[in-house]
């Protein structure tokens, strides 16, 4: 049940990253991967935290001051302090209806205001360093800890950008799930399709969550839901490696045997070992399983969302 393209995926942005001239410098960041391709499955909502906080463009540029876990933010000659202004404004935005039903977010690195990790925290005596988060992009998380939220520069490692769009194609669905009353039969059809992604991810925490299936009757529905969300985006979070996708891809394989002739069966334990052993993309053995079950039309396999977790024309499983 991957979410194809004419899907409302809604993903919240740093305007910058659009083109728009709203920096300091009345300038932009425009980011072409974001634009040119992202922008086909995405409907972005464009957040500048600094000019709807009544900075202005062109302005004054702004840094971080002072310690880690409550950095002020000053206008570099100035000495101005914003950081008060700032805070509300961001407490307050992130809770506003436009946000309420994002599925990712992506910020600016570096940003002040939006940098989501390592952003330059300036110290007393002069020394900087990359510790700080920024005050928009912190007071976001906050608010919102299990929403897919990764900076812009980060998304040009193949591993990290098919991490966070797997995750916020899968928090679409997990809010699809529980935008409503669910039933426990809705709940074990979106666990058990998702089961060998959560598997190529984390199987421990895989397991934990049949647990909490299991379990779903003798709880209050808000409560299974808090935790089955908690769970299931922390999983997903969980990188998955070249070991967890050939574990997943042998534990295919055994649906398919009894299907399979020997030369079938022993030409796709090729492909998945050319994939272990990275001489081959993801891709690879993906597509050659893929034609087997739809050839024999298994339907519990031909469901799994590990086959189709993003549409295909991103092309996220083609690195080695």
């Amino acid at each position: 049940m991957p979410v194809e393209r004419g899907d409302s995926i809604r993903v919240g942005i740093s305007s910058c990253l659009l083109g728009r001239r709203v920096r300091f410098d009345a300038g932009h960041k425009q980011d072409r991967y974001i634009t040119n391709i992202l922008a086909h499955y995405f409907e972005f909502v464009p957040v500048c935290p600094e000019m709807e906080v009544g900075m202005g463009i062109p302005r004054e540029a702004v840094h971080l001051e002072g310690g880690s876990e409550a950095p002020r933010m000053i206008g570099v000659k100035s000495g101005e302090d914003w950081t008060d202004m700032m805070n509300s404004y961001s407490k307050s935005r992130v809770e506003k209806s436009d946000l309420s039903a994002i599925s990712g977010y992506i910020l600016k690195k570096d940003s002040p205001s939006c940098g989501m990790e390592r952003v330059r925290l300036h110290g007393p005596a002069g020394q900087v360093r990359r510790i700080a988060s920024g005050l928009y992009a912190s007071a976001l998380k906050r608010h919102n800890p299990l929403l897919p939220v990764e900076e812009e520069g980060r998304l040009y490692g193949a591993r990290l950008r098919e991490n966070f769009i797997v995750r916020v194609f899968a928090f679409h669905r997990l809010n699809q799930l529980f935008a409503t009353r669910f039933s426990p039969a809705n709940v074990i059809r979106f666990h058990t399709i998702h089961k060998y992604i959560l598997m190529a991810h984390s199987p421990e925490l895989y397991g934990e969550l049949g647990r909490l299936v299991a379990r779903m009757k003798t709880m209050e529905q808000s409560s299974f839901r808090d935790s089955y969300s908690r769970v299931f985006m922390a999983a997903l979070q969980t990188r998955a490696t070249t070991k967890k996708n050939t574990n997943v891809l042998l534990h295919i394989l055994g649906f398919l045997k009894k299907h399979l002739e020997p030369g079938d069966k022993a030409r796709i334990l090729e492909i998945i070992e050319d994939y272990h052993r990275e001489m081959a993309p993801l891709i690879v053995p993906i597509t050659l399983v893929k034609h087997y079950i739809d050839k024999f039309e298994i339907e519990y396999m031909g469901e799994q969302v590990y086959l189709n977790p993003h549409p295909k024309e991103l092309m996220l499983r083609n690195h080695v």
